[in-house]
């Protein structure tokens, strides 16, 4: 026997708001289908799908990432664990960057930003003469690059 979810057991069971289901549901997130009465009912999956969606949101994917990959999910039935790891794998390579990225923030902001220091030789965030503008916009040695490397340490 098949068990379907109204929108508050979803809700409950999740521990998202009904009107986040809506939303979800108008992005393509999440599907439903109505009964005789018109009421919304989710498929088991859709659990799964929510808590999915919550963690890639807590990770900084945006929804249309997230909806990019769910489009790699069958329609008509409950992912398989292959779905989800093709999937996951999907997702690797910028969960690998965004890893560096917050590890190279957590080790060079407590240290840099704001410090005070007198040894600007050895800051990374120095930028002498604005040498760094001819590589472009923006933290040029505090970003990770999108192929997954370290910006250059240059000291100049």
């Amino acid at each position: 026997m098949v068990r379907e979810f109204t929108v508050g057991e979803v809700a409950s069971r999740s521990g998202v708001a009904v009107s986040a289901l809506h939303f979800y549901e108008t992005k393509g997130l999440i599907r439903s289908h109505r009964t005789a009465g018109n009421q919304r009912r989710y498929g088991r999956d859709v659990l799964r799908r929510v808590a999915v969606i919550r963690v890639a949101q807590e990770l900084g994917l945006s929804l249309a990432d997230i909806a990019a990959a769910f489009a790699s999910l069958p329609d008509g039935r409950t992912p398989t664990r292959e779905d989800w790891r093709m999937l996951s794998e999907s997702w690797a390579a910028d969960l690998d960057r965004r890893i560096l990225q917050m590890q190279k923030l957590r080790d060079g902001l407590t240290g840099c930003i704001g410090c005070g220091c007198m040894s600007l030789e050895r800051c990374p965030l120095h930028n002498a003469h604005d040498r760094l503008a001819a590589e472009g916009p923006g933290p040029r040695r505090l970003l990770v690059e999108a192929a997954g490397k370290a910006t250059s340490p240059s000291r100049t």
